[in-house]
């Protein structure tokens, strides 16, 4: 008898143990399958407006009500949006999902957070936000009729926000964290200054702090910033690169080999920023493509070990230079728009980003290669290896760009297409015969120096 009294409170215990693990089951279980209240929107699109006028600033902004997460908005009995009673709901939502993801300075001073002059729910199919003068009518105009029906998932809303800046004069920036509001967010904002024309942005995510009238010099900083990373986090560049140390190992040697492919690049970069390079879309995969060619041949040149290749390297290198302008072009197409109206100093300082980033590759790669030639491996079995592995690498490449690429339809040949391919072709061998002249000048100097230099002319 003594032992069932012992057993009997030990199978309580098990008892109660078993309920609570079931009970917190059953609540992650209801919590899991509860309908999408709570899910995260995969594409959301915001779109913005920014005008300075006297001593406010104006913010209008559009945003989904599905992407205002853990905000209850009222219903009516048929689960359609209670418009009559949604002012509150609204407002709430538009302070800590929109006013408290957004940070805007002037001249440089965060701005106080700012007050809502009106909130309105729209339809889906409003368009008054094609405009400054539409959105801001829309806000202030009367709202949507109570009796409107419209689904709460599928339903706009619409803010006006107001800051006390100084002057509409002065100089703004925006940082934005609109990111969190759903998996994908693209914001589309347009600046209204005070006097010159209407300036468009467009980002994907959380861009930074973004100037909205920059002077020369940020402007010219952030492509300096961006041109450096860029050559950083582009591995099949990167590759490139190794491939043009490899043969050389030596600054002088590097010296023609490394111009070439920096003039030839930056031709073609702004050329592309200029809008003279095709906007089709085969254009981008077969740039890549032959981009991850260019590094097959360069892998394979080094393993042939050709002296008279090495001495005409230069050219090959001015070459694929052409080909990777437009790889670094495509970097550009979305960020250039934060150049204002400093785009030349901004393409120039992008590439002065690239050259920065470049050199520092090739101070990086020059030491570890002679290291590498000097106590792992000899020489030129140590070149056949790492030419081979990049160009399995970049073989690999090429196969998936290709396939990439063999999706899209040729485009026909017409006479404006071979007029437009010529003329590319006719500048690139401008640019090449310029460039081999002043190589030919080089060398002279070079031999007229070591002339100069040697015993009997010094006797002389």
């Amino acid at each position: 008898m003594g032992r069932e009294y012992t057993l009997r409170p030990m199978a309580l215990d098990r008892l109660r143990s078993m309920s609570r693990v079931w009970l917190v089951a059953a609540v992650i279980l209801v919590c899991a399958v509860r309908p999408g209240a709570h899910d995260i929107p995969s594409d959301v699109t915001v779109h913005a407006f920014v005008r300075p006028a006297d001593q406010r600033l104006e913010l209008i902004v559009r945003a989904p009500i599905a992407a205002m997460r853990d905000v209850v908005f009222p219903t009516r009995p048929d689960n359609m949006l209670d418009v009559a009673n949604a002012d509150a709901a609204i407002r709430h939502a538009a302070m800590i999902w929109l006013a408290d993801g957004v940070t805007i300075f002037e001249n440089g001073t965060r701005l106080s957070p700012p007050r809502i002059v009106a909130a309105r729910v729209s339809l889906p199919s409003d368009r008054s936000f094609v405009s400054f003068e539409t959105a801001h009518a829309r806000l202030v105009g009367p709202p949507l009729a109570p009796e409107t029906t419209i689904v709460p998932a599928q339903a706009m809303m619409d803010v006006l926000f107001e800051y006390a800046i100084t002057s509409d004069r002065s100089e703004f920036s925006i940082d934005s964290k609109w990111a969190r509001l759903g998996l994908k967010v693209i914001t589309v904002l347009r600046l209204v200054p005070a006097s010159g024309p209407e300036r468009a942005f467009e980002w994907s995510g959380d861009p930074g702090l973004v100037r909205l009238d920059p002077r020369w010099h940020q402007a010219a900083w952030r492509f300096v910033t961006l041109g450096f990373f860029h050559i950083l986090d582009g591995t099949d560049h990167l590759l490139f690169l190794l491939c043009l140390v490899i043969p050389f190992r030596r600054l002088g040697p590097l010296l023609l080999v490394v111009t070439a492919f920096t003039i030839a690049h930056s031709f073609t970069l702004i050329a592309s920023a200029m809008n003279l390079a095709p906007d089709a879309l085969w254009f981008p995969p077969l740039i890549e493509t032959l981009i991850a060619a260019s590094i097959v041949y360069m892998a394979l040149e080094n393993i042939a070990g050709s002296e008279h290749l090495r001495r005409s390297r230069w050219a090959i290198a001015f070459a694929f230079g052409l080909v990777h302008g437009f790889g670094f072009s495509f970097a550009l197409r979305e960020t250039l728009q934060f150049a204002g109206s400093h785009v030349v100093a901004s393409l120039l300082a992008f590439n002065v980003g690239v050259e920065l980033g470049q050199i520092l590759v090739l101070l990086l790669f020059v030491p570890l290669l002679h290291a590498l030639f000097r106590y792992v491996v000899a020489e030129r079995v140590g070149t056949i290896i790492v030419s081979a592995i990049v160009a399995h690498t970049a073989w690999h490449w090429m196969g998936e760009r290709w396939q990439a690429l063999s999706q899209f339809n040729w485009p026909a040949l017409t006479a404006a297409g071979l007029a437009t391919a010529l003329g590319w072709v006719l500048a690139g061998l401008i640019v090449a015969a310029a460039l081999w002249a002043a190589s030919l000048m080089l060398r002279k100097f070079a031999l007229r120096a070591a002339e100069g230099s040697a015993p009997g002319a010094r006797s002389a």
